[in-house]
């Protein structure tokens, strides 16, 4: 509302208006809120400037990530990422699905989301996945869970991304790979959620037999 100085009469009228005192602190809030904004976008310029087009990247390939500082020595160095519903262990993000699949719609399935079927390399990263798979499932009396190792080419153990098979990194149940002329795929065998074995759990199977599956793919650092 606008509002005008009173005049006594047989004053002069006064050469301007005077504006209501109640406007100004409708002023004051305007001109914080402008300065807070400007404040806020320069700094988001700033905080992401030298990584924008790796983290454009993320946004325009259609997945959702969620990402997390990345902390080294003691000081933040950029952001590591996954794609949300995924987990990260080390260098690497990894998905446990909740449907089954033959292992070639397994593999067929990963691939469709920019991964692959897990390749186990240490006894590290084997634990992580059989201590977070056996606490998903927690009434089921057995669980497997396709990792990316196979058979069923030439009757040769191979990892999907070519790493060489050692025997270092295998962690097969005792007296497993058998049947190899028909079990050609291997998976991680989780009997119930007690299931103390952390490392010695793998199991082939039949490549047909509908099991779960475990994704994995490489953390992006922006």
């Amino acid at each position: 509302m606008n509002c005008r100085g009173r005049v006594s009469p047989g004053t002069a009228a006064p050469e301007e208006e005077r504006s209501c005192s109640g406007l100004n602190p409708w002023v004051f809030l305007v001109s914080v809120l402008a300065i807070k904004t400007a404040f806020v976008t320069v700094c988001l310029v700033v905080f992401f400037h030298g990584s924008y087009g790796q983290y454009k990247t993320l946004l325009e390939n259609g997945t959702e990530w969620r990402c997390v500082p990345n902390v080294s020595a003691g000081k933040q160095e950029g952001w590591t990422c996954c794609p949300k519903g995924w987990r990260r262990f080390q260098e690497k993000c990894y998905y446990l699905s909740a449907d089954k699949m033959s292992w070639v719609e397994s593999e067929q399935n990963c691939t469709g989301m920019g991964s692959h079927l897990v390749v186990i390399n240490s006894k590290a990263e084997q634990e992580f996945l059989f201590n977070w798979a056996k606490g998903v499932f927690t009434n089921a009396y057995e669980t497997k869970y396709y990792i990316g190792l196979t058979a069923y080419k030439n009757g040769q153990w191979q990892w999907v991304d070519q790493t060489p098979y050692k025997k270092a990194a295998m962690f097969w149940k005792p007296g497993e790979p058998n049947l190899l002329f028909a079990e050609k795929c291997a998976a991680i065998h989780i009997k119930g959620n007690t299931d103390p074995n952390t490392y010695s759990n793998w199991n082939n199977v039949l490549c047909f037999t509908n099991c779960y599956r475990i994704c994995e793919l490489a953390v992006k650092f922006i």
